[in-house]
């Protein structure tokens, strides 16, 4: 088992690294489906990419639920370095999560299994954080709604490749639902819960 003193790094610089990828987050959710780059990078456990480590640095407290996926859970060294730099709450009841950190996309349970949030609350939702394969190659995924002009085509690897029908589910639950972060080492991608699917080739 790793000790406290083997786990990896947080931030360098914990304020700027934090606000500057507070941004590249606000400008993913704003412009969905745009790659944005994550320019602050902290060690990470084996199974953690880059971008989803300064997420969760980010946006992680002791107020923050998270649920992790098979792989995720797999080793203690993810649950032990998130609640050492973040002091968030792992919970095994992905229902009651903030965010779901999802290693293994193929595996991914039915979206019912997390919290949709409620018309009161509509933020007490689930955030799906994805790592994926690829965000600039693969089947090309045309997307709209609010923060894009027309439409934005994304070229991305991603499974389950059913994602974006599980998530049609949101158009009826609007204004509860998903969102979901992509993330491909320090590149994400947002796809929040007004997103939707024109054409997949």
């Amino acid at each position: 088992m790793t000790s406290v003193a083997e786990l990896p790094a947080g931030f360098a610089d914990k304020v700027l690294s934090a606000q500057s990828t507070f941004r590249s987050v606000m400008d993913a959710m704003a412009r969905p489906g745009s790659i944005q780059r994550i320019g602050s990078v902290a060690g990470t456990p084996d199974t953690m990419m880059r971008g989803t480590a300064a997420i969760a640095l980010t946006l992680f407290d002791h107020d923050t639920p998270v649920w992790l996926d098979t792989r995720m859970s797999a080793k203690t060294d993810v649950a032990r370095w998130l609640k050492f730099h973040t002091s968030a709450p792992i919970v095994a009841d992905s229902s009651i999560a903030g965010f779901a950190l999802v290693a293994d996309p193929q595996n991914l349970p039915p979206l019912d299994r997390f919290a949709f949030g409620s018309n009161e609350y509509p933020d007490r939702s689930t955030t799906l954080i994805l790592q994926v394969e690829s965000l600039a190659n693969g089947p090309t995924i045309e997307l709209r709604g609010p923060g894009i002009d027309g439409s934005v085509t994304l070229r991305a690897s991603i499974r389950p490749q059913d994602l974006f029908e599980r998530l049609a589910v949101n158009a009826g639950l609007f204004p509860r639902g998903i969102d979901v972060v992509l993330v491909d080492d320090d590149a994400i991608v947002a796809i929040p819960r007004t997103t939707r699917l024109v054409r997949g080739g």
